[in-house]
């Protein structure tokens, strides 16, 4: 199957050469002329024979708009454009209606796998009509895990995105988790190997994960994270996550203190707790510290 792939940077880079392995063509396009293929998304289509089939993997919103803007003028009535960025959902349903009016296909399509997916495979969640998704099922197989399992059609359009946004709200919340217990763990006199405590738990526990694992790799590179700023961006997914959770009346209480706690790691003197401090000095008469 031939394919045409917006985007090779890190994620893309690595799924352009894993769909390789699995014996499809792919034509690659990246800004970064050291990287593409060819020099244009008009030459991108010309190299494809139909029904063509274009992923995208460019950042979120206007990146993506502009692409799917200037292929929806390119492409031909019976083509699909593949959306495996981190989208919002709700974009989803504006990209289907805009290609949808020049007879082309949209599927939208979460991935999780990070760096590791070129030898591992990546988890995708996608969605979309049958006809569409059938279209690309090909390249859904060689980029998936080997086995049963890894990979599903979510739903409509939207519903790709949105289960990998719900992934990464969990995502969220599992790795705070971790944080926490490593920290009260390295507070503790009594624990003297924080680190081989959190290898001992890779096997037989409850708690084990590929999460886990990774956190036993950091542990292994630095012992006690010394070497790291205690900061931590969002992607935006976490967000949404939470926005949806308003929107539907769900409680989510793991994940959006998950969420707040990110955005704790960003301030050098945290306000909130001036405020505290304060009021338990007013009441309490506790002690303060004065910068």
């Amino acid at each position: 199957m031939e394919l045409g792939l917006v985007g090779l940077g890190k994620m893309g880079g690595n799924m352009r050469e894993r769909i390789r392995r699995a014996g499809h063509t792919v034509v690659g396009y990246d800004r970064n002329p050291d990287l593409a293929d060819v020099h244009s998304l008009e030459e991108l289509v010309g190299k494809l024979s139909g029904p063509r089939v274009v992923w995208v993997m460019v950042p979120a919103g206007a990146p993506t708009q502009s692409t799917v803007d200037q292929l929806a003028e390119l492409l031909d009535p019976g083509d699909v454009v593949v959306d495996g960025g981190n989208s919002r959902w709700t974009d989803d349903e504006k990209h289907a209606e805009q290609l949808a009016a020049k007879g082309i296909g949209f599927v939208d399509c979460g991935v999780s796998g990070g760096v590791w997916g070129l030898e591992n495979g990546y988890a995708l969640m996608y969605g979309g009509d049958a006809e569409n998704v059938a279209k690309v099922q090909p390249i859904f197989d060689a980029l998936k895990p080997e086995g049963d399992f890894g990979s599903v059609h979510a739903g409509r359009v939207g519903a790709g995105h949105f289960a990998k946004m719900v992934h990464n709200g969990i995502e969220y919340a599992m790795m705070q988790a971790y944080a926490e217990g490593w920290e009260l763990l390295e507070k503790v006199d009594s624990v003297t190997d924080v680190r081989e405590v959190f290898r001992s738990w890779q096997e037989g526990t409850v708690i084990r994960s590929w999460l886990l694992d990774l956190a036993v790799n950091a542990l292994d590179e630095d012992e006690h994270l010394d070497r790291l700023r205690g900061y931590a961006q969002d992607s935006g997914e976490g967000r949404w996550t939470v926005e949806a959770a308003i929107d539907n009346a769900v409680p989510l209480p793991a994940i959006t203190a998950s969420l707040f706690a990110r955005f704790a790691s960003r301030q050098e003197d945290s306000p909130q707790m001036k405020m505290i401090a304060a009021l338990r000095n007013q009441f309490g008469g506790h002690a303060v510290e004065k910068k």
